[in-house]
């Protein structure tokens, strides 16, 4: 009979998978906002077609395309924070809350001055609880076993 080998893998708590899953909800949604100022634009059909700035001011087009250019990093970052977290890396629970809280102002910002997205504002809010779980602290190395913060 065969003995079992000991895992030094740390243990997943059910809220690193839920809060991958919001990352991913995120990506999606900042990716769809990579192509749809480009696309009002019609960036795709027409190409670039003018300039970015008159004077000091972005054209319309210009805020279309620095818009998907910011998105698109946003996306970019997600991806990296993602493979991070599930890797179980400290520095990515740094920066995914980091990010969390920068998103979650921005997202309260757009409520109260232009169009929310609910989307974003709900998978923000998930990934905070989640963040902060004591089981979720404790495998990133953000808490020690006793319950005090590092």
């Amino acid at each position: 009979m065969s003995k079992r080998k000991k895992s030094d893998r740390k243990k997943r708590p059910i809220a690193v998978s839920i809060i991958a899953v919001a990352i991913v909800v995120l990506f999606l949604i900042r990716l769809y906002q990579v192509f749809e100022p480009l696309i009002r634009n019609q960036v795709f059909r027409n190409g670039i077609t003018g300039p970015f700035f008159t004077g000091l001011k972005l054209t319309p087009l210009g805020n279309s395309v620095l818009s998907s250019a910011s998105y698109l990093v946003l996306s970019l970052a997600g991806i990296v924070v993602l493979i991070g977290f599930l890797r179980l890396r400290r520095w990515s629970w740094v920066l995914l809350m980091a990010w969390t809280g920068m998103s979650l102002i921005i997202s309260l910002v757009d409520y109260f001055y232009s169009h929310p997205n609910y989307a974003v504002m709900a998978s923000n809010v998930i990934i905070t609880f989640a963040l902060n779980i004591t089981d979720v602290q404790r495998i990133y190395g953000i808490r020690r076993d006793d319950g005090h913060s590092l």
